[in-house]
């Protein structure tokens, strides 16, 4: 499997190296949370590092199912949501080849995608569509960050890996998703990088 291991991503929890974790809740999920956007259902969290969104969400009355592919991830998760005395399912998987029990109503992508190798992009993104009912809601943001290497040789950099908005669109195809029209919502990220955010319905 190209891209980053489990190991890999357990040493970056443990030296403390998390440049894709904020320390806080997303401000554009609690935009869409105070919006009414996004209204308590059954949501799945793919990626869930360290677990900030999972309790927002539980606290506001979300069934949230959990996913990440690291233990590490996975103890900050539980003991995040232990801390603010909140509950939810939380699954050490690989979101390539998760099943669901039951399908969700929404999906909430952060920093899944970005973490991902390019080579597997289609797969996840067909995972995404399996996991929701029809009509269901993927709420997306998506990283953007342009590296030199990428832009002028080729490269493939990350992760985090850049998900150019051309890329989105042959990825998440107008013939399976409806799409929003832009400008999305920038979202900037202390990683310096930003996220463009805006949700899509699952046809």
């Amino acid at each position: 499997m190209a891209g980053p291991t489990t190991e890999f991503w357990q040493e970056r929890f443990e030296k403390k190296e998390t440049g894709w974790d904020r320390g806080a809740v997303s401000p554009q999920l609690i935009a869409w949370l105070d919006a009414n956007e996004l209204a308590p259902c059954r949501i799945a969290v793919p990626g869930c590092g360290s677990g900030w969104e999972v309790a927002e969400l539980v606290k506001r009355g979300f069934d949230v199912v959990a996913i990440d592919y690291t233990a590490a991830a996975i103890e900050r998760t539980h003991a995040h949501l232990l801390s603010k005395g909140l509950t939810a399912e939380v699954i050490q998987a690989n979101v390539l080849n998760f099943q669901p029990a039951e399908p969700f109503d929404a999906i909430y992508e952060q920093t899944c995608l970005c973490a991902i190798h390019p080579d597997h992009w289609a797969e996840y993104a067909g995972q995404l569509r399996r996991w929701l009912k029809p009509e269901g809601m993927l709420f997306a943001a998506f990283m953007q960050m342009v590296r030199g290497p990428a832009v002028e040789q080729g490269l493939i950099v990350g992760p985090p890996y850049h998900c150019d908005i051309n890329a989105m669109r042959a990825l998440f195809t107008e013939s399976n998703w409806a799409w929003p029209k832009p400008p999305f919502a920038k979202v900037p990220h202390p990683n310096g990088g930003h996220e463009l955010a805006f949700p899509l319905k699952r046809r």
